[in-house]
């Protein structure tokens, strides 16, 4: 008896479709949460799952190459010890850099020169920095040399003729460098692109050259000796215009934003001197209540540091409604207002050292003083500290604070804290509304 098999080709043939009802994609969120999980509630808390891909963040990071603006501040190092408070050499040599959007903390080291463990390091003496040629700019009393801001790369050094160099500038074009020259009597006037010097400004009456400012438009520079005669120059010609004489030495100085006057520190003051640019005339003192400092002064037993006078270090904020003076008597700030016609004390503050040096930060938000204390100003509260990679705090008085998109430096501040004819317009804008 045989048996009928059917084939294979037969039976695939006897198939029987089966239609099944329609069912919805499952709906999830981007990162493959369902729906109804992705509900934030007390039984089952929820949030987004966070990404391990710091280009998640938002348009303010760049594609490979970190934040596309960044806030930083860069400080010179070593850059300052004439207080005598603390060693010069404390924090080493290079200019470290910090992250002002994340409270100053560290963000490198940025090599200047090397320095054999022989010799002490070269102090530096000034430091400026330009968005048009995307350099950084540091004086020591030897040289002057450029740093570009994109590679950290040494574009050039010079030592001129040997007597350079002290509180470099630079006008607004970015085109000139205008530098003091160490301890003599005249300033060099310097092609801030290649270092090449252009020629020199001479004032006989200042010699012993140190503290300067340059007026917002670049044409006028304020020429300080350790003396007590000012010299006003002419950039552009490069000739001496003016001399302003104070009832003391001059120490540090600032100029308001059109340059029609001058804010002093002087030896045995604490307060300051105003000069009218236009007559060349002292027209005011201004001396802190004497209980806070005249017999303490005048006890010549007691030491106090901060380059051996009361006042060293003095800042307008950029809208000139404040002037702001270092105490090295108390160690602190004094404040004053400065929207009437002559400044008036309103408060103080203390600070955690001895304070040498007053630099104003951008938009005026951040003072950064030389005790390693970062103030907010509207506040005058001490909201961070400048410490190294070690975490030892940086008493350095050159510093800036500089805005960067896209690697590119497009803001910065200068090393004196002068005002800016755009933040005082606004400012009295804003009064008379």
């Amino acid at each position: 008896m045989s048996f009928h098999t059917p084939t294979l080709a037969a039976a695939l043939a006897l198939t029987i479709t089966v239609f099944a009802p329609f069912t919805p994609a499952q709906q999830t969120t981007k990162d493959g949460v369902r729906m109804e999980n992705a509900v934030n509630r007390p039984d089952r808390p929820y949030r987004p799952a966070g990404s391990s891909d710091p280009r998640d963040a938002g348009p303010h990071v760049a594609r490979g190459f970190g934040k596309v603006q960044r806030r930083l501040v860069y400080v010179a190092l070593p850059g300052g010890s004439a207080g005598g408070q603390f060693s010069s050499e404390q924090n080493g040599v290079g200019i470290v850099v910090l992250d002002a959007d994340r409270n100053f903390e560290f963000v490198k080291r940025i090599p200047t020169w090397n320095v054999p463990a022989s010799m002490s390091p070269e102090e530096v003496s000034g430091i400026a920095a330009s968005p048009t040629t995307n350099m950084i700019y540091l004086a020591t009393r030897g040289r002057l040399a450029a740093f570009d801001l994109a590679s950290d790369k040494k574009v050039w050094e010079q030592t001129y003729d040997g007597t350079c160099c002290e509180r470099p500038e630079v006008t607004p074009d970015g085109k000139t460098l205008v530098v003091g020259s160490d301890l003599k009597d005249f300033w060099y006037i310097i092609n801030a692109q290649d270092g090449a010097l252009k020629g020199k400004i001479q004032a006989p009456k200042s010699n012993f050259a140190h503290n300067m400012a340059l007026s917002a438009d670049g044409n006028t520079v304020f020429m300080a000796p350790n003396g007590v005669t000012m010299t006003v120059g002419d950039v552009p010609s490069m000739k001496a215009t003016k001399t302003i004489t104070f009832s003391d030495h001059v120490r540090p100085f600032v100029i308001n934003h059109d340059a029609t006057r001058v804010y002093a520190n002087l030896n045995n003051l604490l307060g300051f001197e105003i000069a009218d640019v236009k007559t060349g005339q002292v027209i005011k003192r201004v001396e802190a209540p004497a209980e806070m400092w005249k017999p303490q002064w005048a006890d010549v037993k007691q030491r106090f540091f901060g380059h051996g006078c009361p006042s060293h270090g003095i800042a307008l904020t950029p809208d000139e409604s404040e002037l702001w003076v270092v105490d090295n008597i108390n160690y602190g700030v004094l404040v004053y207002d400065n929207t009437g016609e002559w400044p008036t004390l309103k408060m103080t503050f203390p600070t955690t050292a001895s304070a040498d040096w007053i630099t104003m930060g951008l938009n005026g938000q951040y003072a950064f003083l030389s005790s390693a204390d970062v103030v907010d100003v509207k506040t005058k509260k001490i909201v961070g500290q400048m410490k190294d990679e070690y975490g030892k705090p940086m008493h350095s008085e050159k510093l800036l604070e500089m805005s960067f998109a896209n690697g590119k430096l497009v803001r910065t501040v200068s090393q004196f804290g002068e005002g800016i004819p755009s933040a005082v317009q606004t400012r009295l804008s804003a009064r008379q509304k």
